[in-house]
């Protein structure tokens, strides 16, 4: 059997090494002048047009801006089941309750009208996922929030670069989280970068992530350690060089795969809207456990099953809530490789194999 094409691969060079050895020669390790210029340096490129607070994960990341943002004990942010748990642990984490909405079928982010549908007195803010790098649809949610007086916080965890119209995902909320895990579209080994919307949110965010304080022992709140290293942020801004081709290789390994895949469901793509294929997300309607082992074993074509169990059924949530797209979504969702690293006889074999796996199973 060839290789095995696995279905993520961060993508580590000699020039994020040479910055880590850069910052280690350097003798400043933690949060110093490589963080202040990565912040700088994303806000720039994916021109958000506002200012941006690095962190130690996009976990951090959400979890602080909530907090930034005022949410807390009693209060209520609206979010998606079909998603990582970070999401609603985030919101969990301020004291608040994440209440669960469903998503779109085809983009597979969180539905405006479901939103609006949960919305009771305690509702503060809802929180769409721009889920596999698809954008939600904020022009919706926008339009609900400013109906009920809402906060809207967006999760772009996977969303580096997208766009609705030729605006950026990170530019619509109170602040935006941009996931820097390993597999994301870029890395910075761990991290996250949040986006903040206005002055007062940025000064806590940087509060909060630094055990309360602007200025050393003059703690003004109670904080947390959640600062990015020095080598963190100088493996992210070398990858910031490099996104912008990965992104549109990306584009063009999906725009390969819709062409020539038969027998399954390929992701649509919304009407203006940037996607940038952090996941290549097809549905199998019968026997996905089956379809994936087939291309693993038969094959050597890794996949990934994101999110088999939907938030509101896991341990801490437990919602008793009717969310049947997001069910079908949790069973039927299979996400292909997509990554830059695939040459073209990768992607050829991919075809290859999901259209025997589909054909044999038809």
């Amino acid at each position: 059997m060839p290789d095995f094409i696995p279905p993520a691969k961060p993508i580590i060079g000699d020039e994020e090494r040479a910055a880590v050895d850069r910052v280690m020669r350097s003798g400043m390790l933690a949060q110093g002048p490589e963080v202040a210029a990565f912040e700088t340096e994303f806000a720039a490129h994916f021109r958000l047009g506002r200012a941006c607070v690095a962190v130690n994960s996009g976990t951090s990341g959400l979890h602080l801006g909530l907090l930034s943002s005022g949410v807390g004990p009693g209060d209520e942010v609206i979010v998606p089941s079909f998603t990582f748990a970070a999401t609603a642990n985030s919101v969990a984490l301020t004291g608040a309750t994440p209440v669960f909405a469903d998503i779109d079928p085809a983009s597979f982010c969180l539905d405006p009208e479901s939103v609006r549908a949960c919305i009771t007195e305690r509702t503060v803010g809802v929180m769409p996922v721009h889920l596999y790098g698809h954008p939600a649809d904020m022009v919706g949610h926008l339009a609900v929030a400013d109906q009920h007086g809402l906060q809207v916080f967006e999760d772009a965890a996977q969303a580096h670069g997208a766009a609705i119209d030729g605006r950026p995902v990170g530019s619509f909320g109170t602040f935006a989280m941009f996931s820097l895990y390993p597999t994301k579209n870029m890395t910075s080994g761990e991290g996250g970068m949040v986006s903040v919307d206005g002055p007062e949110v940025e000064r806590l965010m940087r509060l909060y992530r630094n055990q309360g304080m602007e200025r050393q022992y003059e703690n003004e709140v109670v904080g947390f350690n959640n600062r990015m290293t020095d080598i963190h942020a100088a493996i992210g801004r070398v990858q910031l060089t490099k996104v912008g081709a990965w992104t549109r290789q990306r584009q063009a390994n999906a725009a390969f795969l819709d062409a020539h895949l038969v027998g399954v469901t390929v992701p649509p793509v919304a009407a203006g809207v940037e996607h940038v294929y952090h996941q290549y997300t097809i549905r199998v309607p019968e026997d996905r456990t089956g379809f994936a082992t087939a291309l693993r074993e038969e094959h050597g074509i890794g996949s990934g099953m994101f999110y088999p169990i939907p938030n509101h059924r896991l341990a801490p949530f437990q919602a008793d809530v009717d969310l049947p797209v997001t069910e079908r979504a949790a069973a039927e969702c299979l996400s292909l490789p997509v990554h830059p690293s695939l040459g073209q006889p990768d992607l050829e074999r991919i075809v290859s194999a999901v259209n025997a796996v589909a054909k044999a199973g038809a």
